[in-house]
């Protein structure tokens, strides 16, 4: 595609250029270069869409949902300084008695 040189007059003031009169016909033969490419763009089929990546397999195997108690290694009485009928039992704080 060609630019006349009142098209490549008129990109540059509105792109706020100043551009010597010399110049004009190599910034012409330049935006007639980037226009041919974006016509080149335009060929390119764009309707079609690439399948996402997933990394891993394409479906994973799932084991059932199961609740049950998980027992401990150790008894609460194990490892509490005092337990009595199923409770941990502290110090009082004499400070927060009064609350």
């Amino acid at each position: 595609m060609s630019l006349t040189r009142e098209q490549v007059e008129k990109v540059a003031r509105l792109a706020e250029l100043h551009v010597p009169p010399e110049e004009l016909p190599a910034l012409a033969g330049q935006i007639a270069r980037i226009v041919d490419y974006v016509g080149q763009l335009g060929e390119v089929g764009g309707d079609e869409q690439a399948p996402p990546f997933l990394a891993g397999p394409a479906a994973v195997a799932l084991r059932e949902d199961v609740v049950r108690p998980s027992p401990l290694v150790r008894g609460p009485a194990a490892f509490a300084p005092e337990f009595r009928d199923g409770f941990f039992l502290v110090p009082r704080l004499g400070h927060l008695e009064d609350l």
